[in-house]
């Protein structure tokens, strides 16, 4: 199970304006007004994902989902360095959010792919990993 706080806006363009229009709203809210508490499943999370923004992000294509990726893991790398808690759950749930776009787009599954790594390291399959 994963849990989130997370609000995922693909629809915001590289200036922060939401909608590819002039609006000046801001692009998210703020991290603790959307909290989640509950648990979620990846698979399921996947889903919702896909059936939220499927069909706008296949149309906005692989090369600028992997950019806005890249963009929110940016965003978490500053909040591990200088945000509270809040601050870094909130980017983190961005990055999971589009890394579940990614892989609806690739035609893979999260979950799938997170269970290489179910049983421990995948290499040595040991718990904590013995790697040299």
């Amino acid at each position: 199970m994963l849990c989130l706080t997370h609000h995922y806006n693909p629809r915001r363009s590289r200036d922060g304006r939401t909608g590819g229009g002039a609006s000046s709203a801001p692009h998210r809210t703020a991290p603790s007004a959307r909290p989640y508490a509950r648990g979620v499943d990846l698979a399921d999370f996947q889903d919702v994902i896909a059936r939220t923004y499927g069909e706008r992000d296949r149309a906005r294509g692989r090369d600028a989902t992997v950019a806005w990726l890249c963009e929110e893991l940016g965003e978490l790398a500053q909040a591990v360095r200088k945000g509270t808690l809040d601050q870094q759950r909130h980017e983190l749930g961005d990055v999971v959010a589009w890394l579940a776009s990614l892989a609806h787009q690739l035609d893979l599954s999260l979950d799938e792919a997170a269970a290489r790594y179910a049983e421990g390291c995948p290499r040595c399959s040991s718990v904590p990993c013995a790697c040299p």
